[in-house]
């Protein structure tokens, strides 16, 4: 992210990347329809003036912070394919990556206030997309990876579709956590995940 995106530029002005990180906890702790500019502001001791100058809306703030977000979260995953150990096992910890860490998890409940206003936003659809694709090349590169080095028994063409249905079973299991679903929990959500794709995947033998 840019310098002038994390630092202050004038003694009381709110580095943006402080912003974003109390809009999280803010959205996930009262929904985003319950945020105001203001409330924000008060928040981060600062005016709503300042937040309106970055953001400008409340469609915006909800876009900019999960972009921050996932940017963080790609740097990890850039560092988990390079990883020195085995396909298996970075499968492993990208399925733990990606599921929320609990019920109203901060940056899964952004996704949740994301997918509730894509239908009648193209901004926000297209960015949806965008940060999708970006999850979906990461997963097609690890599952090619343990293809040809015999770790899975899928074949290479059959990459893209595996990925998609992982993917997709994923936010159904993440939605069932963040939103407390029939008791789901990361643990018992982790190891569904982690049986699916082995039936997806069937380790070659």
């Amino acid at each position: 992210m840019a310098a002038e995106v994390t630092r202050r530029r004038r003694d009381g002005e709110i580095a943006q990347e402080r912003i974003l990180e109390e809009a999280m906890r803010a959205i996930a702790e009262n929904g985003l329809a319950a945020l105001t500019m203001s409330k924000l502001a008060q928040r981060l001791d600062t005016s709503g003036g300042h937040i309106l100058y970055y953001f400008g809306s409340k469609d915006r703030l909800l876009l900019d912070a999960l972009r921050w977000s996932e940017d963080r979260l790609g740097g990890i995953r850039e560092a988990l394919l390079a990883r020195r150990t085995t396909a298996v096992r970075r499968l492993d910890d990208f399925l733990a990556l990606y599921l929320p860490e609990g019920p109203r998890d901060p940056r899964w409940m952004l996704w949740v206030e994301l997918w509730a206003r894509t239908a009648g936003n193209p901004e926000l659809l297209q960015a949806q997309e965008a940060i999708d694709r970006a999850w979906q090349s990461d997963l097609e590169t690890l599952l090619t990876r343990g293809a040809r080095q015999g770790r899975f028994a899928l074949p290479e063409q059959d990459v893209p579709a595996a990925a998609d249905e992982i993917l997709a079973l994923l936010d159904g299991l993440s939605t069932r956590v963040v939103l407390s679903l029939a008791g789901a929990t990361r643990d018992t959500v982790l190891d569904t995940a982690r049986r699916a794709v082995r039936r997806i995947t069937l380790p070659a033998r």
